[in-house]
Parts: structure tokens; C-alpha cells; sequence
């Protein structure tokens, strides 16, 4: 049995400390620049042109154009800002004709605005529960349909809707490759790739080390980029050489990764000299290939030769020649998938949620003397977008946020009405939005609403008397997303964690079967996360072995997943904090189990050993006993047992792994 570290408990970190703990992402330079000309340029020439109010469209397209700016390659980029902006111009339609042919009256106007907007935050929901374009373009249909039914009017009407494109498609176009992309360093792929060789190179250092599971976690992020970046090849249509080449280098890594996973897990350095390699490939990747020289160090376990195939495998293709990988193509996507989940009981569930809030934000809007009443479904709508974490955070968040900004925007005007300057300084915060996203919730509210607040100035309103009042809206809108969006509708672990728990088993399961070509057929489960991943199974046996790296590689992708939804979590009150930290185990477990099912991989390609048929079998009950767990809402209450010392290459990983989960699991683990 796995010895268990010991020394001095520490006190686990309070959750409101972990939620205002801000991250510290790089600072994305290409998109800043384009953020801050983009809204220059269309505000500018409508000073100029002395028509503001266009103007000020034109910018509000160049902000949601960056909100959903990435630095990747223009046929990722396009796509993802063109179906955002187009929601939202299409928002601003629905919006200005409300605002244009609505009923004559208070009340009958109230209703009508609040029926409509209902109706489309149930659409908006809906959508936002597809995935993260989904969740972007629901968002913005429904930001922009509300300001579109309050905001002032340009003239015509339906102006604002091709302004906003206009004002989207100058960003695009600000990002257009030029002459300088023909280098290789240019190119996002290959700065990806570059950073994922780097991450795998920082892991192979920290082998054997506390720092290990971090490093492997950067590791799982950088391929995760990469690999959204480098998506399967469309069917019939042939791929650039350079797309063809990039290809094999980031499968080449993948190989590399599963050797060094299985390291990681059996705590087992390499000597520094192998841990350098992959920073050597990184270096010849930016240059656009080049020899690699990799050091003859004599490995002496099946995981430590397996590493070392691998990064002799992967120097060959950066090299620019062909290497034995033992990967297969990325299967084709599945062209239903987003039909599918759009019609699936969770996007029902969250239209439903979303158009509650909207519905009760309008009765408050009717019924309270509010002077801009488009701004509480506007914040809702923030608020409520699903892939940001925990909505009782940004409900918090949105509301400290909304006070800074307000104290912000207050000494800005008490400097300067003068329109050129809010200009510059309305481009400025557009500028800090790419940082501010990535940073934290809160510091993208700090930031937008000073913008916001200044494009109301500039299109001919007082800002300085919307300052409190915003204040107030954003709290009402807060508190309506607390009780009408959050209790009533709880996200706790059984709603986000637990189903990405089970998600991560399915996909290890399908791993695990086959690395050992167990004759079991793949759980349902199983089947279901891959078609969603778009790995190639099926329910009735496991997918070939030439297959197994996209196996792999969509096990690690969910328990990156899981992890994620568990951080989240973590950083929410009691009882949800609470039943998040006890989920925490049982995520790293799964994680060190496929670097077990990695090492076991290496233990029957380079020792010889041959499948135990008992082993696997305690592995998969073990996997399907937490499955079960995970639907019963029941998290395991034992500690896991980590490993202290490396593991005997002459002992089975897959039987130390089952030791471990049968450790956690307590009795529920146990052959019967």
C-alpha cells in the first residue's frame, strides 16, 4: 500500500481569499492595440464626421468584437468574432425596434419591452449552455437587445445594427495577417506549440518533486490551447504544409506527454540533460524546424524508454522528417453536435433560468422609478453568462466592480467633458479589457464600466448623473441573480462538478481499455464523452490502439475539466465551497490515475509485462464505484494516499494505482 505524506496540516485557504485572488496572465499586446484603435478610429470619425452617434455603435461593435478576440489564426478568429457580433447586431435590432414601434403608454410600453426581452434571454440562455461561442453570442444577443430598447436612437432607427458590424469588422480586419506573418514565430500555432514544448520540458524538470502536479496542470492547458487552435481537418478540403507540419510536431508532443505523465506519476526524475530537450524543440519551432540533438542517457525503466522514443520521435519531425508516432488522424466534427445540445435539457434549464432573472428584472424596471431601466437586464445578462465561474462571485464581483469603476469615471469627468479626450480615454479602457478578462471578473467591471459611462456622455447624455444611479441598478440586478438565478436554481457540485466528474472517468475508462485491449465493452458514459470530443469510438469495444493518443488526450481534457469546475467551486460560500473541497481528492486521484494507466502503457510496450485481467478489473470497478458516487452525490471521506517515493518499476502501476483509489474510496473500493 502507498506510503501517505506526512508533516504539518495546513489550514486550507478561506474561499473569499480564493476568489478575490486575482490571476496573472501575460499581457496579450496584439489584442490591446487592437482594442484600443478600434474604438478610436470609429469614435474619431464620427466627431469628425459629426455624427457621434453612429460613432458610438461603431465602437460598441469594436468592444464586443474584443471581448471575443484571440490571438489565433484568422480562420478560428473570424468565425468566432463574426457569430458573436452578429448576435449582438442582431440584439440591437430586436432593441431599437422595440424602443421604435413599441406600444404608446408606460405600462403597455414596460410590458411589451419586458415580454420581449424574455423571450429573447430564454434564446440567449439557451444558446449560452452550447459551448463558449454559444455562450458569447447568447450573451451579446441579449446585452445589445437591451441597450438597444433604452439607449438613444441614431437616426434611422435601424442604423445601430451595421454600425456595430462596421465597427466589428475593423477589428477583424486590424488583425489580418501581414508580411511579417510569413515567419514561423508569427504564426499563434507555433508560438503555442513552442509553449507547450516549453511546458512539457518545465514538467520533465520538476519530475519527482512537489512542483510536479503543477507543472502538469500548465502542461494539460498549453496542449488544450494548441489543440484548439490546430482543429480536425475539414473533410475533401486539404490542409496548408505548414498546417500538415504543425499537425505531427503537436502529436509528436502528445506522445512525449503520455511518457512523461507516467514519470510524473511513478515520481521518477529524468537527468537534466533529457529534461532540456523540449526546450531545445520549442527553440527550433520558432525557427521554423532544425536539428535536435537528443543526449544518449540510457534509460533504464519502461517509462524512461519510452520518453526517450518519444523525444527522438518528436526531434525527427521537427526536423522535418517523418517519424514513427503511433497516432492516428484527429477524426472529422461532428456536424450535429451543436444541434444536439442546443435542444438538451441543460440549455432548456438555463434558457429557463436566464429568462426568470430577465422577467423579474423587468417587473423591477416597471414598477421602480429607474432612469435607465435597460441596465439591469443588461447586467443580468453579464452576470449570468455560464462560462465565468461561479455566478455568485460575479454577482459580488459586478457589484464592487460597478462601485470602483463609477468612483473612476466620476474623476475622469470632474477633469474633462472634452470630447477627444473621452475619446482616448474610452479606448484606453477598451485596451485593458483583454488583460482585465483574464485577469479577474471583477477588474473586467472595473474596466468596462467607466467605457460604458463615457460612451453615454459622449453620445449627448450627463454622465455624471448616472453615476449612483448605476450603482443601484447593478445591485438590484445583482440581488435578482442571487435569489432568482442562484438559489433558486443552485449550482451546487451535483449540477457542474460531479456530471464533469463522471464525464473524466468515462473518458479514462475508454483510455484505460485501450492501453490494455480489454475485451469490456466502453460504459455508455464513456461513448458519450468521446462523440462530444469527437474521439473516434463505439459503444460495443474499445477504439484501436493506433487511436489511443486521442484517447488520451480527451482523458486529460476532461479531468482538466473537472478540475476546473472544482477550483470554481472552491471559491464560493459554504455549503458549496465545502462540498467542492471534499470533490478535490478524488480529482487528483483520477488525474495520478492516468499517469498510472500512461506508465502501465510504457510498462507493456518497453517491459514486456503482459495485461493482468485481475488488475483491470479492480481499476474499472474502482472507476465505476466513484462513478456512482458522483451520481449519488456522495464524495469519498477518506484522504487519498500519494506517493512519496518512486514506484518499483518491477511492480505493476495499474495495481498501485487500484490500491489508491481503493483508498479513497474506503470500503465502496474493495474487491467483493
Amino acid at each position: 500500500m502507498p506510503s501517505r505524506s506526512s508533516g504539518p496540516v495546513r489550514r486550507s485557504t478561506p474561499w473569499w481569499a480564493r476568489a478575490a485572488r486575482p490571476a496573472r496572465p501575460p499581457l496579450p499586446l496584439a489584442p490591446t492595440v487592437r482594442a484600443a484603435v478600434g474604438m478610436a478610429v470609429p469614435l474619431a470619425l464620427g466627431l469628425l464626421s459629426h455624427h457621434l452617434d453612429l460613432g458610438v455603435f461603431a465602437g460598441l461593435g469594436a468592444m464586443h468584437a474584443t471581448m471575443n478576440d484571440r490571438v489565433e489564426p484568422t480562420r478560428l478568429r473570424a468565425p468566432r468574432i463574426a457569430s458573436a457580433v452578429s448576435a449582438s447586431a442582431l440584439g440591437m435590432l430586436i432593441g431599437t425596434a422595440l424602443q421604435e414601434f413599441h406600444p404608446r403608454g408606460l405600462l403597455s410600453t414596460a410590458l411589451a419591452i419586458g415580454a420581449a426581452l424574455t423571450a429573447t434571454a430564454f434564446v440567449s440562455g439557451a444558446l449560452s449552455a452550447t459551448g463558449p461561442r454559444g455562450s458569447a453570442a447568447g450573451m451579446l444577443l441579449l446585452v445589445s437587445a437591451a441597450l438597444g430598447s433604452g439607449m438613444p436612437l441614431a437616426r434611422p432607427w435601424w442604423a445601430a445594427a451595421p454600425m456595430m458590424l462596421a465597427g466589428a469588422a475593423f477589428v477583424v480586419l486590424l488583425g489580418l495577417p501581414g508580411r511579417s506573418h510569413r515567419r514561423p514565430r508569427a504564426d499563434p500555432r507555433t508560438r503555442a506549440l513552442a509553449a507547450a514544448y516549453d511546458a512539457l520540458g518545465a514538467t520533465l524538470a520538476d519530475l519527482g518533486t512537489p512542483r510536479g502536479a503543477a507543472s502538469r496542470q500548465v502542461l494539460t492547458a498549453r496542449l488544450n490551447q494548441l489543440q484548439d487552435l490546430l482543429p480536425p481537418p475539414r473533410p475533401g478540403v486539404p490542409e496548408a504544409p505548414r498546417t500538415v507540419r504543425l499537425r505531427r510536431m503537436y502529436e509528436a508532443a502528445l506522445a512525449a506527454t503520455e511518457a512523461a505523465s507516467g514519470l510524473l506519476w511513478a515520481w521518477r526524475p529524468v537527468p537534466p540533460e533529457a529534461a532540456a530537450v523540449p526546450g531545445l524543440l520549442a527553440r527550433a519551432v520558432e525557427r521554423g524546424g532544425g536539428e535536435v540533438a537528443v543526449p544518449d542517457w540510457q534509460p533504464d525503466t519502461p517509462s524512461r524508454q519510452a520518453l526517450d522514443a518519444a523525444l527522438r520521435a518528436a526531434a525527427e519531425t521537427v526536423a522535418g522528417r517523418e517519424a514513427a508516432l503511433g497516432t492516428a488522424p484527429p477524426p472529422p466534427p461532428d456536424p450535429w453536435r451543436l444541434r444536439v445540445r442546443l435542444l438538451s435539457r441543460e440549455s432548456v434549464r438555463y434558457g429557463l433560468r436566464v429568462a426568470l432573472c430577465i422577467a423579474v428584472g423587468s417587473a423591477a424596471t416597471a414598477s421602480l422609478p429607474l432612469s435607465k431601466s435597460y441596465w439591469v437586464p443588461m447586467t443580468i445578462a453579464f452576470v449570468l453568462k455560464p462560462d465565468l465561474g461561479s455566478v455568485f462571485l460575479r454577482a459580488v464581483s459586478r457589484s464592487v466592480g460597478t462601485v470602483l469603476g463609477v468612483a473612476v469615471t466620476a474623476g475622469v469627468l470632474l477633469l474633462t467633458t472634452d470630447a477627444w479626450a473621452l475619446t482616448v480615454i474610452a479606448a484606453l479602457c477598451v485596451a485593458l479589457l483583454p488583460y482585465a478578462t483574464a485577469a479577474h471578473y471583477g477588474l473586467n467591471t472595473v474596466a468596462i464600466t467607466p467605457m460604458a459611462l463615457i460612451l453615454l456622455q459622449l453620445g449627448g447624455q450627463n454622465g455624471a448623473a448616472e453615476f449612483w444611479p448605476r450603482v443601484l441598478d447593478t445591485a438590484l440586478a445583482s440581488a435578482i441573480v442571487l435569489l432568482f438565478g442562484y438559489l433558486l436554481w443552485p449550482e451546487r457540485p451535483r449540477h457542474r462538478i460531479e456530471p464533469r466528474l463522471v464525464d473524466a472517468t468515462a473518458a479514462l475508462h475508454a483510455y484505460l481499455a485501450s492501453v490494455t485491449g480489454g475485451a469490456r465493452p466502453i460504459p455508455a458514459a464513456a461513448t458519450q464523452t468521446l462523440a462530444t470530443a469527437h474521439a473516434p469510438a463505439t459503444a460495443q469495444a474499445p477504439a484501436t490502439p493506433v487511436a489511443e493518443v486521442w484517447l488520451r488526450r480527451t482523458a486529460y481534457r476532461a479531468l482538466a475539466d473537472a478540475r476546473r469546475e472544482v477550483q470554481q467551486g472552491l471559491t464560493e460560500p459554504p455549503p458549496t465551497g465545502r462540498l467542492a473541497e471534499q470533490w478535490l481528492p478524488a480529482t487528483a486521484a483520477l488525474e495520478r490515475l492516468s499517469g498510472a494507466v500512461a506508465a502501465y502503457a510504457a510498462q507493456i510496450r518497453y517491459g514486456g509485462r503482459v495485461p493482468d485481467p485481475g488488475e483491470v478489473e479492480r481499476v474499472r470497478r474502482a472507476l465505476d464505484d466513484l462513478t456512482a458516487a458522483a451520481r449519488a452525490h456522495r464524495p469519498p471521506t477518506r484522504p487519498a494516499a500519494r506517493p512519496t517515493r518512486p514506484h518499483d518499476p518491477a511492480r505493476s502501476a495499474l495495481g498501485r494505482a487500484a490500491d489508491e483509489l481503493e483508498t479513497l474510496l474506503g470500503d465502496r473500493g474493495r474487491p467483493s
